[in-house]
């Protein structure tokens, strides 16, 4: 029986892959089906005995109760973006300054859902969204009804492999032809679909859509050299790669194949948007690095997008958290990108003069990003008698006079006290990457300001649940439910704090790494700018801002209105080990490792207390040179900085 469970197994998996991806089955529905139905009743009569492989896990039938957060062992980056050739070409210079003879792999950038799957000895154990590129949702039940996602790999490997969950064009027409005939709204594109469908609870609806996916990354360390082999490796152990990848020595060949990519575009059987650009070798992508958000070694050009014409009915005015007052148009609809769209930024009063954008105006409309609805230019066959647009001199929510600096494009307004920007920082702070205060949205946050109990993020620790109930909208249940809410916050880890604070250019990911390092954010109030230049990923504009910001008084009183509070300044993650032999020391790695894997020698050098830094700088105490090192070596040298090499790395 086990003989015979294993032979169908094996074929049914061959029959599964010859229909669904090879589009070349060899035998009938008729035949598979009867194959099938004898499989299960064996698994039936030998519950025991099934395999972790069979199409069995494939079917649908489960019913979810939800989705669990899942923490990334590595985290997920985004990419950079570039929408031009000239943008295509400052990467390429910015690689080829430490890389003079580096070459790229072109992959096509698919448009669906970033996957993240977890194998231990040849078998799927995890299943998780993107999320933030920390944690994720545990989605491994639906993600076993993919066919095109191995359940067991060919070989008993222990891995994490990324890619992308997408919903081909026919399987997407076929889902919409069936919600149409149910009575049902379609989705609007592809990629909605896909999403819709990876957030379902019924594992049935799952399998029943016809979803796919293309591998392109291993996430846990790897022995391959190179994306292409590492391309080869996903091939060998069943994974689903794409094909169509180009091998590029010059942005004249990135460029040609973009250009044949967008020419072909539309006869895919999948949606993209844009080609991703990656340095081939893996070394030299380890050496070059990622800043706080994106890997420097990889770009992802966008295609242009989609444009249509809409007119200007009317443009609102409103004022963010750091008195930049931005400029929104409200259009007559239009359908762009599968999206009713009547709204779209005017980005600022340099970029209105610049296009002469005027009310009344017929302007093209595009989704920047394919994400934010923007206006591109004006149809001037299509002016009449329209007036140059009155630009507000005073603020729309304060009064106060709009200053426009000399070096900026935005309107901003400069009043401490201007009510707009202090509930908008309010709603920042409570937001669920910060202080994540459940409840304390919008009109909350305007209830409270308006009734005089908020005006900074202190006054939040300071709230009662007898000061809400005076509120109105609370009642006894909902005090107490966001009164708590508040308290729970102060027990957060101190990165979610520093972010809520909305100093400029500071985000969550700068946060985590200044906390890491500082371990508090009474230290991080005291340290020179220097010191926060030199950390890796980070550099002088963040470092600047937040000097700045800590030097003034306010800060400080802010900090000790915290502490007073109880709201916690500490950071609750790993901290660097203390008085070992790298105690304090800044250490930069540089050039090609032979024996040591670049984040294996960060992290024993971290461990031993030692802050890994980007660059070289007069506060650098040692740099590891590795083979073809390059700027960063020669620096060192001039600066007469310490220099080890990889034996010594070895020998800690």
């Amino acid at each position: 029986m086990k003989n015979r469970m294993n032979e169908l197994v094996e074929r049914l998996n061959r029959y599964a892959k010859e229909y669904y991806e090879l589009d070349r089955p060899s035998i009938s529905d008729a035949e598979y089906d009867q194959l099938y139905r004898e499989l299960v009743a064996l698994e039936e009569a030998q519950p025991d005995a099934v395999l972790p492989n069979s199409p069995t896990h494939r079917v649908g039938g489960k019913i979810l109760s939800g989705f669990e957060k899942y923490q990334h062992e590595y985290p997920l980056f985004s990419l950079q973006d570039a929408f031009s050739r000239e943008e295509l070409e400052s990467f390429d210079a910015r690689v080829r300054k430490e890389f003079p003879q580096a070459t790229y792999i072109c992959e096509l950038k698919i448009d669906g859902l970033s996957i993240s799957l977890t194998y231990e000895n040849g078998h799927l154990v995890v299943g998780a969204t993107r999320g933030d590129g920390s944690v994720g949702e545990n989605i491994t039940e639906n993600l076993k009804r993919v066919q095109g996602i191995p359940l067991t790999l060919t070989r008993p490997e222990t891995i994490t492999v990324r890619g992308e969950c997408y919903m081909p064009r026919a399987s997407f027409a076929r889902v919409n032809q069936q919600r149409q005939e149910a009575g049902e709204s379609e989705f609007a594109n592809p990629r909605n679909a896909a999403a819709g469908t990876l957030r379902q609870l019924d594992t049935g609806v799952v399998a029943s859509r016809g979803l796919a996916t293309f591998l392109y990354q291993v996430a846990s360390p790897t022995t391959t050299d190179s994306q292409s082999h590492v391309l080869q490796h996903l091939d060998d152990l069943g994974f689903v790669t794409n094909h169509e990848y180009h091998f590029a020595q010059s942005m004249d060949d990135v460029w040609n194949f973009i250009e044949k990519i967008a020419a072909m575009r539309e006869e895919l059987p999948y949606d993209i948007d844009g080609v991703v650009i990656k340095v081939n070798d893996l070394a030299m992508q380890e050496e070059l690095g990622f800043t706080v958000k994106a890997p420097r070694w990889a770009v992802a050009y966008k295609f242009p997008a989609e444009e249509k014409q809409a007119e200007i009915l009317s443009v609102d005015w409103t004022v963010g958290r750091t008195g930049v007052v931005t400029p929104t148009a409200n259009l007559s609809p239009v359908q762009l990108a599968g999206t009713t769209v009547s709204r779209a930024t005017l980005h600022n009063v340099d970029y209105i003069a610049e296009k002469d954008i005027r009310i009344g105006d017929t302007v093209i409309v595009y989704k920047a990003g394919d994400i934010i609805p923007a206006v591109l230019r004006v149809v001037q066959d299509k002016r009449t008698d329209q007036e140059v647009m009155e630009i507000p001199q005073f603020c729309p929510s304060c009064g106060s006079q709009l200053l426009h600096y000399e070096d900026e494009v935005a309107l901003r307004c400069i009043n401490p006290i201007c009510s707009a920007q202090i509930m908008s920082r309010l709603e920042h702070f409570a937001s669920r990457d910060a202080m994540n205060i459940a409840g304390l949205g919008t009109s909350i946050v305007e209830k409270l300001f308006t009734a005089g109990l908020v005006k900074d993020v202190a006054d939040i620790y300071r709230l009662e649940e007898a000061d809400l109930l005076t509120v109105e909208g609370f009642q006894k249940k909902s005090a107490e439910k966001l009164y708590q809410a508040i308290q729970t916050s102060k027990g957060n880890s101190a990165e979610r704090l520093l972010f809520g604070l909305g100093i400029r250019h500071v985000g969550s990911k700068a946060s985590k790494i200044l906390l890491e390092k500082f371990s508090n954010l009474e230290n991080l109030a005291q340290a020179e700018m220097d010191e926060i230049a030199s950390i890796d990923g980070l550099g002088q504009v963040i470092a600047k801002s937040l000097t700045t910001f800590f030097s003034s008084a306010g800060a400080q009183q802010l900090l000790v209105e915290l502490k007073e509070a109880e709201v916690n300044l500490a950071y609750l993650g790993q901290v660097a080990v203390e008085g070992t032999i790298l105690s304090g020391k800044t250490v930069v790695l540089t050039g090609k490792l032979e024996r040591l894997k670049r984040s294996d020698a960060k992290a024993k050098l971290e461990s031993l207390g030692a802050n890994v830094a980007g660059s070289v700088s007069k506060k650098t105490d040692i740099v590891v040179a590795g083979t073809d090192a390059g700027s960063k070596l020669t620096k060192a040298q001039e600066l007469g900085i310490e220099i080890q090499d990889e034996a010594w790395l070895e020998s800690l």
